[in-house]
């Protein structure tokens, strides 16, 4: 059955390929909506990317056929933007104020409204990112879905980077015996490259091992730290070793940790790319970036020159610093960095079109980037270099992200698979017995 599909603004600010994302299906793009739009192409973020990215698809549409009349696509739907329809007989009583969400869901009713008297079985389908417009028009009698194609995530559940398995106490004790042990003798499906295993006895399971699979998915070795601290920091569970052991391996060109507030991604990121850097000068320079994007109402223009602007979105890497060069005066972290020199902390606005060869590079809040924002970084990354992504998928400040479909999430299931890269997702908050129950409560 051939059903038409109702986009809001949202769903191409999010993604602009969203035209060809409905098969056979038709597509129908209101006229309010490349009003919206149209206000959004000249920012200059993400936003206003994709607002001039789906400018110039229908542009290269219209060359086949005038929008307002259909374009046949590819997939053997078709796309209209959709002139008609301006009515508000059918809300003005119910839903008096007229905006532009109001509009959308009332173009929707028109047209279910004229298939209904044309005696055609086409449905009538608004999608939209927003779920109050979904409310609103499943309220008014449509139905209205969220947009579900940009999802990274099928199934809901983001690899972790490890598992646990149970075996016998003989397994543990040749594992560490041989210093190594074929995947194919444990009780599990194949396993990513670079995934840990905890080998658990199964008569005594606070008996165990640790584990990584080589870069072949083939064989598990233990994992042994030759170091009991790493610039002053001891991990203090499993999945903390299980990041330092993938932090500094060298062979791993990309590394991307998850895990709630306080479970020391940042911590260990930074202590790693410090001892990798100033230590053991395998990296020329280690850079700390984050995204600048506000947590709750934007505190709008700062004074100053770039660095004063920059102090207050960098606060949390520069409470790392202090920490880990222990000391709590701001003037004196300032020294010690101007001091050694191959420390740098940056906002990600600037890394457009740099390339960063021998470098360790930390991003740090990776989840409020777009999977093209992640795309643009990664590709920045140049020879001998080795980047970490960090960041908490459940906590995204971003208007058009989430859980499922953010690029850190995005860059974890692109390259969970590959040689290059390993992922550990951290369960166990550290910063404090509060903020782990905050973490888990709220």
């Amino acid at each position: 059955m051939k059903k038409i599909y109702i986009l809001d603004t949202n769903v191409l600010l999010q993604d602009p390929r969203a035209i060809f994302s409905f098969e056979e299906h038709d597509v129908v793009i209101p006229a309010i909506v490349l009003q919206e739009l149209d206000t959004k192409k000249r920012n200059m973020n993400e936003i206003g990317r994709n607002a001039r990215e789906v400018a110039r698809l229908l542009d290269h549409l219209r060359d086949r056929s005038p929008l307002h009349q259909g374009v046949p696509l590819d997939n053997g739907g078709y796309l209209r933007v959709e002139l008609n329809h301006l009515s508000y007989e059918r809300l003005k009583e119910k839903l008096p104020e007229i905006t532009n969400d109001n509009r959308i869901i009332a173009l929707a009713l028109n047209l279910k409204a004229e298939i209904r008297e044309e005696n055609l079985t086409d449905q009538v389908i608004l999608v939209s990112k927003d779920a109050l417009v979904r409310i609103k028009a499943e309220a008014m009698g449509l139905k209205a879905e969220d947009f579900l194609n940009d999802r990274v995530l099928v199934d809901n559940d983001l690899y972790k980077g490890f598992i646990t398995v149970h075996v016998d106490s003989e397994v543990i004790e040749r594992f560490y015996q041989n210093q190594e042990i074929s995947v194919s003798e444990l009780p599990c499906p194949s396993l990513n490259p670079h995934a840990f295993v905890i080998l658990k006895n199964k008569l005594q399971p606070s008996a165990s091992g640790l584990g990584r699979i080589d870069d072949k998915g083939k064989v598990l070795k233990p994992v042994i730290h030759d170091r009991d601290r790493v610039w002053g920091i001891k991990p203090r569970n499993v999945q903390q070793k299980m990041a330092l052991d993938i932090l500094l391996d060298q062979r791993l060109a990309l590394v991307t940790l998850t895990g709630k507030a306080g479970t020391g991604k940042t911590l260990l990121s930074m202590a790693a790319g410090l001892l990798q850097t100033e230590d053991l000068n395998i990296y020329k320079k280690l850079l700390i970036a984050r995204p600048i994007v506000p947590m709750g109402k934007d505190i709008g223009y700062l004074p100053g020159e770039k660095e004063e602007k920059l102090r207050p979105w960098m606060q949390p890497i520069f409470d790392n610093l202090e920490f880990l060069f222990n000391t709590n005066k701001p003037e004196e972290l300032e020294n010690i960095l101007a001091g050694l020199g191959s420390i740098q902390v940056e906002a990600l606005t600037y890394i457009r079109g740099r390339s960063l060869p021998g470098q360790l590079i930390i991003i740090d809040e990776a989840q409020n980037l777009t999977k093209h924002e992640i795309k643009t970084i990664l590709t920045r990354v140049g020879d001998k270099s080795k980047i970490v992504l960090v960041g908490d998928p459940e906590q995204i400040d971003h208007p058009y992200l989430d859980a499922y479909n953010n690029g850190l999430a995005y860059a974890v299931e692109r390259f969970k698979e590959q040689s290059v890269s390993g992922h550990v997702s951290l369960l166990k908050g550290e910063r404090s017995n509060l903020a782990q129950l905050a973490a888990d409560l709220l």
